[in-house]
């Protein structure tokens, strides 16, 4: 799907849950306010969906904490978990739950919609640029102020923390994590499920299932 297309998208309100009930839940929760606030696509939060039973009593601001969907109809959803790994067990669970996965982008990201794809269930967050000629998967996350150079591809379930940075031609494969301002130099590739620590940056190629910290980046587990 194009980036602010609204191909497979409500264009009207309609029930939205959000999949987790800790803090990013809650950011999520507000970035759904502010897209309502600039005009864009309306979606009403019915319920933060949880399974730690330690957090279905109740509401999480202002908002009730469920274990499932209530209702009849298949509400669509979006996975407010910050990491990866468990954002994709949470999506698999949830499946056939939901009615579909919305795609959050907020007001003041910047893109060229005709050369940005960013999968579904994936969510932008304030102040993000990305530029032209790049690929987010299904279900990333881009915290606040990350920037994204041309030509690079961000596999599923990648989580980039705030204030990350990647240059031109970077490639991250699936449920990548990067801790807050982490810095990834042009062309560099880091395979499935590593971490890049906070404030690293990466210089060379990173492989699937290792840990990098420091600058430059050094791998703390094979």
């Amino acid at each position: 799907m194009v980036a602010g297309s609204h191909e497979d998208r409500p264009s009207a309100a309609r029930p939205l849950v959000i999949v987790g009930a800790g803090g990013f839940a809650r950011e999520v929760l507000a970035l759904v306010k502010d897209i309502g606030r600039a005009g864009g696509d309306v979606w009403r939060v019915a319920a933060f969906l949880e399974r730690d039973v330690a957090r279905l009593a109740g509401s999480l601001d202002g908002v009730p904490v469920l274990g499932l969907p209530a209702g009849g109809e298949r509400p669509w959803a979006v996975a407010g978990i910050g990491e990866g790994a468990d954002r994709r067990t949470e999506v698999a669970r949830r499946v056939d739950q939901v009615a579909g996965w919305a795609t959050l982008i907020h007001p003041t990201v910047t893109f060229d919609p005709d050369t940005v794809r960013i999968g579904e269930g994936s969510i932008v967050c304030a102040g993000t640029s990305l530029t032209t000629d790049l690929t987010l998967g299904r279900h990333v996350v881009l915290n606040l102020h990350c920037t994204v150079g041309h030509d690079c591809l961000l596999g599923d379930f990648v989580s980039a923390m705030p204030g990350c940075h990647l240059s031109g031609g970077v490639t991250l494969g699936e449920a990548v994590f990067l801790g807050t301002g982490a810095v990834v130099l042009p062309g560099v590739q880091i395979g499935a499920a590593a971490t890049v620590g906070a404030g690293a940056v990466v210089t060379h190629d990173v492989a699937a299932g290792a840990t990098v910290v420091g600058v430059p980046a050094r791998a703390v587990r094979p």
